[in-house]
């Protein structure tokens, strides 16, 4: 009888009792897409992951740039945002979008920096082939829908269209942090600078060993998706390949300099953009 009243106890105790919640991942992190593969397929879907990132607010781009279409190397076409030098230059800028997509914040950062720069062609590749965001669960569906190769294919298609004697810097957020690096790593020559915002670094030294160009990093101490950690061990792997890395770290959250995040951070927004500016000069001389 003791048995059975145990058995009977231990059966009442684990029905009626309140169940732990399990622990779900929190941390931002939008620049954990790897090439090759899409390890953020899972992140981007979880519904969490998704409240972190406010939805952008409605914002219409009215100033000068045209889209253009060129032929990526798996048979197919992708697009991107172009604003053109007055005069001919070998001298580009390419711009990688944020998981949003290639919406009207990247085109209006795309002409601030074109502005800035002077007689620099500045392209913003449209890595989602056309597809724009405007919530969290659009851009959730996108970020799982990219295949890596498909995103490593349109930013070769954007090098053979900036032409063999073109020089290229990168620049990118988040999402497009990781691509921007990922462009100075399989774009050989051709690529002689690359900034990165908050984007997750490449762990792979043998990869960072194929840089032609130093690197400019600009993080935030309080992300806790890209930890202060994971920056410095970005730091060690770089001398490690032998390569140069400049880090910015700002007393910030991650995608600080997002305006349409609620903790925007327009003091060191302002700082990084010169920095960026005065890089980005350097590099397109």
């Amino acid at each position: 009888m003791r048995t059975i009243f145990l058995l009977l106890t231990f059966f009442m105790l684990k029905t009626f009792l309140p169940r732990h919640a399990e622990k779900v991942n929190s941390i931002p992190v939008c620049h954990t897409v790897a090439i090759p593969g899409n390890s953020m397929s899972a992140l981007a879907a979880d519904p969490s992951f998704q409240m972190l990132h406010e939805n952008p607010a409605a914002f219409t781009y009215q100033g000068a740039g045209e889209t253009v279409s060129f032929a990526t190397p798996d048979g197919k076409t992708a697009s991107g945002f172009l604003l053109k030098s007055p005069k001919k230059s070998d001298k580009w800028l390419f711009v990688y979008q944020e998981w949003w997509g290639l919406n009207d914040y990247i085109k209006q950062e795309a002409a601030k920096l074109y502005k800035d720069l002077g007689d620099v062609n500045v392209l913003a590749l449209d890595m989602y082939d056309g597809k724009v965001a405007t919530t969290r669960e659009e851009a959730g569906k996108l970020m799982q829908s990219s295949p890596a190769e498909r995103l490593a294919a349109i930013t070769k298609g954007g090098l053979t269209y900036a032409g063999t004697n073109a020089k290229v810097a990168s620049i990118g957020w988040c999402f497009g942090g990781m691509l921007s690096l990922q462009n100075a790593i399989e774009g050989g020559k051709q690529v002689v600078g690359c900034v990165m915002y908050y984007g997750r670094p490449e762990t792979d030294i043998e990869k960072l060993k194929k840089l032609n160009t130093d690197v400019l990093g600009i993080f935030g101490s309080q992300d806790q998706g890209i930890s202060p950690a994971m920056v410095s061990k970005f730091e060690e792997d770089m001398k490690a390949a032998g390569k140069k890395v400049t880090i910015k770290m700002y007393d910030a959250v991650h995608a600080f300099a997002n305006p349409s995040n609620a903790k925007y951070d327009p003091a060191a927004t302002a700082d990084a953009y010169k920095l960026t500016i005065s890089y980005l000069k350097s590099k397109l001389s």
